[in-house]
């Protein structure tokens, strides 16, 4: 065997092993990476490692899944970059297209539903641990604290999500800094997300839009998708319903890999097979040409301030709107005493439980759902 298919053998093994095993979200994939690409392997120093992680959130997508991508480039080249890509993601999707089939078969069985009560609220904990964590991390000044807060209110109005998060980036670079020289290099991501919305007819082609557009806009944390997924999906198209959203962000907690395959879920319930292929397409996608762009690019992206504005001010629109969201869905389940102590035992785990696992909330709140529905 070759040096090279020595290596792309080595880019597959571990990265399938990682698409199996990663429970816990980005943060905890980042770490399992550093410690198999730069400890163990010494594929790259840690800085080089660093400055990957910096760099793959100056892009749209998921960062954990760019950052294999990132580190199979390293080691393998172009084809690293390919097979890292789908051997992390691959297993995720397997996973998360087995529980769409058994959501979609026995999700309404009254056997079942019982569990769904109690999963409901368990979710709502992880989504405000999620967004409490990222709020800490993205309003890092006044002015994104302003902006954060504006663009929640504007959310609860009812406002255009996706106008929402490019308006919060365009406002942020404008209010923190357009005097700099390098406003073009600042100015041509910005320019990848101005997507028109679709219609609002269920075809593969409007499934796999609407998630290509979404992979688009989804800078940080691969909760932020939820937003999104809300304000596409349920407000805008009337394609889920809430209750459908939360149960498909729960079963994207039972899988490894990255929390983005809820699009598989979604996708399957939307149109079957071919629903669940295309939503995941549109979702990942776009990463691997990004992410194609971006190890030629990261040497300028690094330096642009503008760019590094128009991010902060994304991230801290992304948070607003998660804040709304999860007020509009936690508002809801708030009117059942049984769903509101759940949520309310949810949010206490999250938060005082020292790194427990969103698996074990899900499964926690499913068998007290049960448990509730026997009284």
């Amino acid at each position: 065997m070759t040096k090279s298919k020595k290596n792309l053998a080595e880019v597959f093994g571990l990265f399938l092993k990682l698409g199996c095993i990663a429970f816990g979200g980005p943060a905890a994939h980042i770490s399992m990476m550093e410690e198999e690409v730069v400890t163990k392997r010494k594929w790259m120093s840690r800085q080089y490692f660093l400055d990957m992680v910096g760099a793959t959130n100056l892009v749209p997508g998921p960062n954990s899944t760019q950052m294999t991508m990132h580190c199979g480039h390293v080691r393998a080249g172009w084809k690293g970059l390919w097979v890292a890509g789908i051997a992390f993601i691959g297993p995720a999707v397997f996973f998360t297209l087995i529980l769409a089939i058994i959501y979609g078969k026995y999700g309404e069985v009254p056997e079942i539903a019982p569990f769904f009560f109690g999963i409901r609220p368990a979710v709502i904990g992880l989504i405000v641990n999620a967004t409490f964590k990222l709020g800490k991390k993205a309003f890092k000044s006044w002015q994104l604290i302003i902006l954060g807060v504006v663009i929640t209110l504007m959310s609860l109005y009812g406002l255009d999500e996706f106008l929402l998060i490019i308006g919060s980036g365009i406002a942020g670079m404008l209010w923190m800094g357009f005097q700099q020289r390098d406003r073009f290099k600042a100015l041509l991501f910005p320019a990848l997300i101005a997507l028109k919305p679709i219609g609002a007819l269920i075809t593969n082609k409007s499934i796999f839009l609407t998630f290509l557009k979404i992979a688009m806009v989804l800078f940080g944390s691969g909760y932020v998708l939820i937003a999104y997924l809300d304000a596409e999906l349920v407000e805008k198209l009337g394609w889920l319903t809430k209750d459908q959203l939360l149960d498909a962000i729960a079963m994207g907690q039972f899988t490894p890999g990255p929390v983005l395959t809820t699009a598989t879920f979604v996708g399957y319930q939307m149109n079957g097979m071919s629903g669940a292929l295309w939503a995941s397409l549109g979702m990942f996608l776009p990463s691997f040409f990004l992410v194609g762009i971006l190890v030629k690019l990261i040497p300028y992206l690094r330096k642009s301030i503008l760019l590094s504005n128009f991010l902060d001010a994304v991230n801290a629109g992304a948070v607003g709107i998660m804040i709304a969201v999860t007020l509009k869905l936690g508002f809801e389940l708030a009117f059942d005493w049984r769903a509101a102590i759940l949520m309310i035992l949810s949010i206490i785990l999250t938060f005082f439980v020292k790194k427990i696992s969103p698996l074990w909330i899900i499964l926690g709140g499913g068998t007290l759902g049960y448990l509730i529905n026997l009284l």
